[in-house]
């Protein structure tokens, strides 16, 4: 019995959503610089046989041999093509659509909605885009999932402070961060460990290959070279830290300090290699899955309880239990 209870407040911490609003900020930012630093290339990153760089067809049938039913920009184009649009204005209407639904995003409007068209379209867009998309596509992605199936809208919307729309059961906004949590553990654990398996991390050519490789050599390779003799420590650093994390992060007095780590291994990488969205979306991903930490929040999640509708048993015993989880 006591077990179960224990179990139930791990899974079902009442919390008052304060993090949702911050993944809701950042993967607005996130679509805003994404569509902007590719507004150029756009047209040759997802243009077809006749405009396009790589070809979209080249990354639409790679999605197709994963599965016929993941979202890709050839749906969109071809819909609009029979409605008389070019392919390059159709290009041209998505960018606009992802540039306004990061917006909408950003300031909370609309919340569920944006969310579900948001992450289509960049899941059709990361997966379109063939062997252009990498790793920063795919964890934003992850988070645009979890922002589409959260419990909408977050405290500090728009959708919650004008249209007073409100989310009222705090179990499950910490429930929806418990998986969060959990996924980002479980990407740091296996990712580490992989780096753990090789020598390349552990004798540093790993990451003089990162930095030296175009096109993320942004470092002149003479100032690598220099400090060729901290690359080893640096790797061995990476290699622990990704591997100890889903440990030392649930370990309150550990927790800012081990954020403020990984956070600044990916600003690192962000500046050094020039993976800016990379850096940013694992940034974000973190500081929402772990940040604010729990300090604080009690009070506001027993306001929230007490505001809760106690018209039934069923309600009262339910809430009582999240009081006691807290």
């Amino acid at each position: 019995m006591r077990a179960g209870k224990r179990n139930f407040q791990f899974l079902f911490p009442a919390d008052t959503g304060r993090w949702l609003s911050f993944l809701r900020i950042g993967l607005g930012l996130q679509v805003l610089l994404y569509v902007l630093f590719l507004r150029r290339d756009w047209n040759l990153i997802f243009g077809g046989p006749e405009n396009g760089l790589l070809r979209r067809d080249v990354g639409d049938a790679m999605t197709v041999v994963q599965s016929p039913f993941i979202p890709r920009l050839g749906w969109a184009i071809s819909l609009l093509s029979k409605a008389g649009v070019s392919e390059s204005a159709a290009l041209a209407l998505i960018w606009w659509s992802l540039l306004a639904l990061g917006g909408l995003l950003l300031f909370g409007l609309f919340c569920r909605p944006a969310a579900v068209a948001t992450w289509f379209l960049q899941l059709a867009c990361a997966k379109s885009g063939g062997l252009l998309s990498y790793g920063a596509d795919n964890l934003a992605t992850i988070g645009l999932f979890y922002l589409m199936i959260a419990p909408l809208p977050d405290p500090w919307s728009i959708d919650r402070i004008v249209l007073r729309r409100t989310t009222r059961d705090p179990r499950l906004l910490g429930f929806h961060r418990r998986a969060l949590q959990l996924h980002l553990c479980l990407i740091y654990f296996f990712g580490g460990l992989t780096k753990c398996l090789g020598s390349g991390w552990w004798n540093g050519t790993n990451i003089w290959r990162s930095l030296t490789i175009p096109p993320f050599n942004v470092l002149p390779i003479h100032w690598v070279a220099s400090l060729g003799f901290l690359l080893p420590a640096a790797g061995i650093a990476i290699c622990l830290l990704e591997v100890s994390y889903p440990f030392l992060v649930w370990w309150r007095p550990l927790r800012k300090a081990v954020l403020f780590a990984i956070c600044a291994m990916h600003l690192g990488i962000a500046i050094m290699m020039g993976m800016v969205l990379f850096g940013t979306i694992m940034i974000i991903l973190n500081l929402a899955a772990f940040w604010p930490c729990e300090e604080g929040i009690e009070a506001g999640v027993a306001s929230a309880i007490q505001r809760l509708p106690q018209n039934t048993a069923k309600a009262s015993a339910a809430e009582k239990i999240a009081a006691e989880g807290i």
